[in-house]
């Protein structure tokens, strides 16, 4: 069985859409269940889903917790071998689930399956097509922006998968630990791609999984830009091998120093300032780290050079 949990927000607007694409996937119905995990919605979620998607799962929060909580107490409740988290922004087409199980199952080493996300009101477009990480530190998503022409429509090997539309093997999951709520939100699926791979577990891009979102439907703003300059060095201080940063430590440090420096030239902007406080909280959040990073480093399975052959250089 697989399991499709859904994070939701005062989104009952977008479930109305995304609900009913995945009762029309092909994936038999009786080999999955979805789950709505309900972060403390003011906008009547739990009643619409009872009235109108009654095979649905509901896992009602008391407390808006985040989204990592939200997606981890969907994960504690679902049933499935399989762990397939979906924004609610988004609108898979019919054969996307049954692509992602059908991936995995044809590789036992891959811990992930990517979805082929594309842009919800541009459908020609892409948002992503895998997660890639550079050697800078700063998380890519493969194909962003980009005509969708085909380019991208091999299977392949990629650092990770965007948690939008994202399948886990869920013994994967659990032996990297899944989401870590310190993180609270936004970056979150990085940091696990990380884990996975550090204990040998693979990412495979599925072209034929196809997803359309809502991109920001439900983030962005000046929330988002603190949360991903603080988990951004975060991310980068608990899992890279010290290997690798002492060998990249310039183009990491550069990287953060350019990010600062636009911030300050776009200063009067929320956003901007509130990407800087991130950065400032991050490092100042670095002894925190200390003991998180030593298991991580200790449970490491594969060799630097490994993990080094898919770091991409920046453009």
């Amino acid at each position: 069985m697989a399991s499709v949990i859904i994070p939701n927000y005062n989104g009952k607007h977008l479930l109305a859409v995304c609900l009913p694409a995945l009762r029309r996937q092909t994936y038999p119905a009786g080999w999955f269940e979805v789950i709505v995990v309900d972060d403390a919605s003011s906008d009547g979620t739990t009643d619409f889903l009872a009235d109108d998607f009654p095979e649905v799962r509901v896992v009602a929060l008391e407390r808006n917790s985040g989204f990592i909580a939200a997606c981890n107490a969907g994960v504690a409740a679902a049933r499935g071998a399989v762990l397939v988290l979906l924004n609610n922004d988004t609108e898979a087409e019919p054969g996307w689930l049954e692509a992602l199980i059908a991936a995995l199952e044809k590789k036992p080493r891959a811990g992930s399956a990517a979805s082929k996300m594309l842009l919800f009101d541009r459908r020609d477009h892409l948002h992503t097509t895998g997660d890639m990480m550079g050697v800078d530190g700063i998380p890519r998503n493969r194909g962003v922006w980009e005509r969708d022409d085909g380019q991208y429509d091999g299977q392949r090997q990629v650092f990770g998968a965007c948690g939008g539309a994202a399948a886990y093997r869920r013994q994967a999951w659990e032996q990297a630990g899944g989401f870590d709520p310190a993180l609270f939100m936004y970056m979150e699926d990085v940091d696990l791609a990380w884990r996975l791979q550090l204990l040998g577990w693979q990412a495979v891009y599925v072209p034929d999984a196809r997803v359309y979102h809502q991109v920001s439907a439900t983030g962005g703003g000046v929330l988002a830009s603190y949360y991903v300059g603080r988990n951004t060095i975060l991310v980068i201080a608990r899992n890279w091998p010290g290997a690798l940063l002492r060998k990249h430590w310039r183009s990491i440090l550069g990287a953060q120093l350019h990010v600062a420096a636009d911030a300050l030239r776009a200063w009067r902007g929320a956003a901007a300032r509130a990407r800087l406080r991130g950065q400032l909280a991050g490092v100042l959040g670095l002894l925190r780290v200390v003991k998180s990073r030593q298991r991580v480093q200790k449970s490491r399975r594969v060799e630097v050079q490994q993990i080094e052959t898919l770091l991409i250089d920046p453009e």
